[in-house]
């Protein structure tokens, strides 16, 4: 594709759960942006099919976002590397569809390590380099079931409830160095989706969403690059739905 945002030409990127769905999607549109990608995944099989190798376009690291530790090491070897950070989209995150009265404890911890606490240490780790150098944006996966409940998913929506007003709090105290947001997709047609829902599921789902379908992840993908952009330039502090019009 024909860049966009030239502007996104070498900056440093981070996306993480860069191995397939949203998170590849993204990762390969900064790329065809001119951009240089970090690429962070639990998956290393996955990722190394993704991204075989390192390259001057995409680095890919294998690492756990709940993993404080780990997340720490990554992020020197970043600093090491590329000297910092210019945009980060903390993207890693994975649902479990069971009544809440059914959720065990190690569910429970399990999809609040990722989705929050993983989100947190991307987030924190990303902008302190930031704040240490010019500044830059940060963008947080949250989801239309952290705006409103879903059913059989307890766990997920409360974790991407804190996720939105983790952005809300981070584009407050980190203004105006540093711009934070939270996507907000509804439904996106990826492998985590696929792999919970039957295609008559699927079908019920599209029947109440205005545009009638799934979003791509590419289309997720296009919204995170231009938040990242000088375009986006006035935008932080929102959570920002792209759902084909469900939550109307």
């Amino acid at each position: 594709m024909t860049p966009r945002y030239p502007e996104l030409r070498g900056r440093r990127v981070l996306v993480t759960g860069a191995a397939s769905g949203i998170g590849y999607a993204t990762a390969c549109r900064f790329v065809a942006e001119g951009a240089r990608v970090i690429a962070l995944d639990v998956d290393a099989r996955a990722l190394a099919a993704s991204f075989p190798s390192s390259s001057e376009s995409v680095h890919p690291i294998v690492v756990d976002v709940a993993d404080y530790g780990a997340m720490k090491k990554a992020f020197g070897e970043i600093e090491a590397r590329f000297g910092g950070l210019d945009a980060a989209f903390a993207n890693a995150g994975i649902s479990i569809r069971h009544a809440f009265l059914d959720i065990t404890i190690e569910e429970w911890r399990r999809v609040v390590d990722v989705n929050l606490h993983g989100v947190f240490h991307t987030a924190q780790l990303a902008a302190r380099s930031m704040v240490a150098s010019d500044g830059g944006v940060v963008t947080l996966m949250g989801s239309t079931n952290g705006m409103s409940a879903h059913p059989y998913y307890a766990d997920y929506n409360a974790t991407k409830a804190g996720v939105i007003l983790l952005a809300r709090t981070m584009a407050l105290e980190l203004a105006p160095k540093v711009r934070v947001n939270a996507l907000c997709p509804g439904y996106v047609l990826t492998p985590m989706q696929r792999a919970e829902y039957t295609d008559d599921m699927l079908a019920a789902v599209n029947a109440r969403i205005p545009l009638r379908r799934h979003a791509a992840p590419e289309e997720v993908a296009a919204l995170v690059a231009f938040l990242a952009s000088d375009e986006a330039a006035y935008i932080t502090g929102q959570h920002i739905p792209i759902d084909g019009g469900e939550t109307a």
